[in-house]
């Protein structure tokens, strides 16, 4: 994904000794500011962990977050290498100021404090009260007399609370100490807190995870997102930066990006994502070995596989369509035969099947497509087809979209239901909508099982032992996040 978007676009402090026959002592924002990188050197990235920042990747596979990637284009654009320091959120600008970084890049807002510089803004984001959703709306500032409203510590959100409370009379606030923005909507869900402040793009992410959750009254105007600098830092990172935002906002680089992290946000009902999230403790046990064993034949990860195979059965292993598809992973009787399938309603033959034929449908790809874009043109063609989905490539470059790019090819798959388009093509009329529709509800629940069930690691299931359902004993149970939704629950917002 980094090297397609960069195609397209073109320490630590020092210690001063204060006195003689003194101990030597740390000065806070006394170390000098790290010089400008060159080849062979590397850009220091403050950041803090996050699925909007940095979140680091399963052994053997990249970190991402959206932060993460912007700062990759921007130091492949200045020829060096990266070094993030994942820190706390609240020790960002104090370790920033003690020239622990170039910069910080964390989903940050300006404030007025001499000690920072910061870019131009590349995105902005709001501010919103949320409550679970058995309590009362939160309509006015006026609901919040007497209140306890929780943000995450050193959060752009904590500080616009400290504001707030001159405003409401007996407005309390607290700060919560949260490993990533999504643990205090965790705490909020399982009602450890009342009510809380969040970026509005993190409860988009997390209203997927935790249905029960009800937003409400926005606080403050729209914020703008930017990366921070010590004021008496390198000028010239902070211009050349400067410069890489101008282009970056010129660009389709940012539509790129907000589309890969947060795109799909919106395409489930929440009823679907209650519905999913009690089948991860009712269903899911009785398969997950299954899954985790197509991930030793082929290493996709188990959780992907189980998030095609909920979109496509709902993990009924007698699922049958009217069209003849059939199973866990919906086979048609000549995919069956091409895999070797006996049997299609063995939930275990299905499995291993449909994921050998993903990676089949992968190879089909072109090794120009980078990932995770590969993988979505992949579960693409699952549905509709690779004769199909190579007509749709045709497509694309026919009208000038990039066919490697998944952002492009969603918007190429519908035309191969219009007859101005199919009927010059040898494959035929197809529902490319309905594939688009698939694959970014499988993003949707593979982001929903990244966060309830644990990665796969076959050594240290070998070493600490399997308890019955599949999982190292020990470790976190299906559905790890302990939450059990009925329908019962739901009601809607306000």
């Amino acid at each position: 994904m980094i090297a397609r978007l960069t195609a397209r676009f073109t320490l630590g402090g020092r210690l001063a000794l204060l006195g003689v026959g003194l101990a030597a002592l740390v000065l806070a924002g006394c170390g000098r500011p790290l010089p400008f990188p060159t080849p062979g050197q590397e850009l220091v990235v403050l950041t803090h962990p996050g699925p909007l920042t940095y979140e680091s990747g399963a052994e053997g596979e990249e970190a991402s977050g959206l932060e993460h990637d912007l700062v990759q284009l921007f130091a492949a654009e200045l020829g060096v290498a990266v070094r993030f320091v994942v820190v706390p959120r609240h020790e960002i600008r104090e370790r920033l100021a003690r020239h622990e970084g170039h910069l910080a890049a964390g989903w940050l807002t300006p404030s007025p404090d001499t000690q920072f510089k910061y870019s131009n803004p590349y995105f902005t984001s709001t501010d919103v009260l949320v409550r679970h959703e058995a309590a009362l709306p939160i309509r006015n500032l006026e609901s919040l007399e007497g209140q306890t409203v929780v943000a995450s510590k050193g959060s752009r959100q904590y500080r616009a609370l400290q504001e707030l409370q001159g405003k409401v009379p007996g407005l309390k606030i607290e700060a919560y100490p949260s490993e990533t923005p999504l643990d205090l909507l965790e705490a909020l869900a399982r009602r450890q807190v009342e009510i809380v402040l969040v970026d509005r793009a993190i409860l988009d992410m997390g209203l997927n995870f935790y249905p029960m959750l009800q937003p409400g009254l926005e606080i403050g105007a729209a914020h703008p997102i930017a990366w921070l600098f010590p004021a008496d830092g390198n000028p010239e990172v902070f211009d050349r930066a400067q410069a890489f935002i101008a282009k970056l906002t010129q660009s389709p680089t940012l539509t790129y990006l907000r589309d890969r992290y947060l795109g799909h946000l919106e395409r489930l009902r929440q009823m679907d994502v209650v519905t999913f999230i009690n089948r991860i403790s009712a269903l899911l046990p009785k398969y997950r070995a299954f899954f985790k064993q197509a991930q030793l034949e082929t290493e996709i990860d188990w959780r992907l596989l189980a998030a095609l195979s909920y979109q496509e059965s709902h993990w009924d292993p007698l699922n049958t369509s009217p069209t003849g598809v059939r199973g866990m992973m919906m086979l048609t009787e000549e995919t069956a035969d091409r895999l070797k399938v006996s049997n299609r309603l063995d939930p275990r033959e299905s499995i291993l099947a449909g994921a050998r034929y993903v990676n089949l449908l992968k190879s089909y790809i072109p090794e120009s497509t980078p990932e995770p874009d590969r993988t979505w043109q992949a579960l693409a063609a699952y549905n509709v087809g690779p004769g199909h989905f190579n007509a749709a490539r045709t497509i694309a470059k026919q009208v000038g979209a990039d066919p490697d790019s998944w952002f492009e090819m969603k918007k190429v798959l519908p035309l191969l239901s219009r007859p101005e388009y199919y009927s010059r093509l040898k494959s035929g009329r197809a529902r490319g909508g309905e594939a688009v529709v698939m694959v970014e509800n499988i993003r949707m629940f593979y982001d929903i099982l990244l966060r309830h069930e644990l990665p796969y690691r076959p050594l240290e299931d070998i070493q600490e032992g399997m308890g019955e359902s599949g999982n190292p004993k020990g470790k976190a149970s299906p559905g790890g996040t302990g939450l059990k939704l009925s329908k019962k629950e739901i009601r809607p917002a306000g």
